[in-house]
Formats: C-alpha cells, structure tokens, sequence
C-alpha cells in the first residue's frame, strides 16, 4: 500500500533464488544491503505516491461526509476508524515516498540518518494499516454478534483513543532499531531502506525482524477470524429472516464487505513480505549452522 509494495516482488524473487544455498552471502539475502548497480527510473515511484495521495484525499472527503451523516449511529465509529486508516495511507504514500524520490537522486548511505528514518517509516506505516484493519475487524465483529454490548462499550472517545494508541504502538516497534534492537540497512535495487539481517545470526535483529512479522501476521489472522465470524453470522440472520432493522442490517453488511476488500488487499499486500522474512531468518541460521559444522 505504500512504496514499500513496489519492491517486495524483485526481493523475494532474490531470496528464491538464492536461500537454498548453504553458501549464500550478504548479497543475495533478502534485506540484506546490496551493491549491485541497477539503473534507477524515478517515474514509477513518483506515479505510484501520486496515485496513492490522490486516491487517499478522495476517499478522506468521502469519509468526512459520509461521517458528519452518521455521527450519532453505529456506523460513525466505522467510519472514524477507516478515516483514520485513510489518513494513515496517505501519510505512508507521501513521507517514505518523498524520502524514496530524494534517494533516487544519490548515493545512499547505510548507516544515514535518512536511511534509518526511512526504515522506520516504513515500518511505523506498514504495522498502522494492519493494525487498523484488524481493530475494525474486531470492531464489526462485536458490532454484528454483540449489538448490545456494542453500543454500551464502544464510544466515539474510545475510538479516537484506540487510533492514538496503535499509532503509539506501532511508532515504539519502528523506533526498537535507533534503541539498538535490530537495524535498517538499505535494500535491492538499493533505492529504500528496511529492515536489515544479517548472513550470520545476530538475535537482535532476527528478533526485531521476527517481531515486526509477526506482528502483521497475527494481525491478518485477527481480521480474517473476525471477518469470518460476521459475514456467517450475517449469512444465518439473513436465512433465519430475523426481523430487525434492514437498514442496520443493509449497513453492517456495506461495513463487512468494505473490511473484507481491505483484508484481501492487506493479505496480498504483505503476506508474501512477513512470510520472507521469517523464511530468511530461517534460513540465514541455517546457513550459519552449517558454516560452523562443516
């Protein structure tokens, strides 16, 4: 969803061809910093935030309205939260684009601070978008199994709160690295900067790589069981012919719908990155295992 997205196919496609090596080198590891020179075109970064920005203040505008509408319903904390994700998108397309653009221009340098503020904004904007899209999920799934403790639990001042406090969470994790847990180094075709690990085991970073992709993958496990659980229980009401209120019923399923879009393009998005990750880290010991036997 953000810059991040447009090299994860060229990365993985390095870790495939080179993870099963006992001899692999720091090269041709996936976040591993490379040297290789690559002609470098700043037209597909530049069309890609341009994209992304434009599509985020449309949908925002959306939101804004759709929410000055439904302010005093179930549906106003829905849209609190998903122009909160929008909000986030957009920041993620234009702060680590700017930064991509600027480094397209020279030389990167590593141990920079614009590489590392670089890594940690991506990885600050890759957990928000997880994050938000699983507390919506939970949030539908409440909503839709669970009205009356919904509306007694879930309040517009808790939602704002709960916003505040993934960001929160998500900022600590992207900050572990300048704490010295774990590094950013710069990445293939080396025009962004990442989460970096290393041929030979170090437990820092292995565990703050493990922790960032873990923490998106349990997020996109949250959201699809939640999801899950409302779409059935939809389906069965729908059956069963309950007699409630169609339009409550009409929106729950517009809000399911729209979450379920949102987990697809999160699971497309980021399930192959958190999964090379920890296929990297594991192989990267394996390799070093094998160095110290033989």
């Amino acid at each position: 969803m953000t810059v991040l997205d447009q090299d994860v196919v060229s990365t993985i496609s390095s870790l495939t061809a080179n993870s099963s090596l006992p001899q692999t080198n720091a090269s041709t590891l996936l976040f591993s910093e490379v040297a290789a020179p690559l002609a470098k075109s700043i037209a597909i970064p530049s069309f890609s935030m341009t994209l992304g920005a434009l599509s985020n203040i449309i949908a925002l505008v959306i939101l804004v309205k759709s929410y000055a509408r439904f302010r005093r319903r179930s549906k106003a904390t829905f849209l609190l939260f998903a122009s909160s994700l929008v909000l986030t998108d957009f920041a993620g397309h234009v702060i680590p684009g700017a930064l991509v653009l600027r480094l397209y221009t020279g030389k990167i340098d590593g141990e920079g601070l614009m590489c590392q503020f670089l890594g940690g904004s991506l990885v600050f904007f890759g957990l928000c978008p997880l994050f938000l899209g699983c507390i919506m999920a939970i949030e539908r799934c409440v909503g839709v199994t669970r009205p009356l403790l919904h509306s007694a639990v879930v309040t517009s001042t808790r939602t704002k709160l709960a916003v505040v406090g993934l960001w929160l969470v998500a900022g600590f994790v992207a900050l572990l690295p300048f704490m010295s847990f774990g590094r950013y180094g710069v990445q293939w075709p080396n025009t962004w900067c990442f989460i970096r690990v290393s041929p030979h085991p170090v437990w820092t970073e292995d565990a703050f790589a493990l922790l960032f992709s873990l923490l998106g993958v349990a997020a996109l496990l949250i959201s699809l069981i939640c999801n899950t659980i409302s779409g059935v229980t939809l389906i069965q009401a729908r059956i069963k012919k309950q007699n409630c209120n169609r339009r409550t019923k009409s929106h729950d399923i517009e809000m399911v719908v729209q979450l379920i879009g949102i987990m697809m393009v999160s699971c497309i998005c980021w399930s192959p990155l958190l999964v090379s990750i920890v296929i990297t880290i594991e192989h990267s010991a394996k390799d070093f295992t094998y160095s110290l036997t033989y």
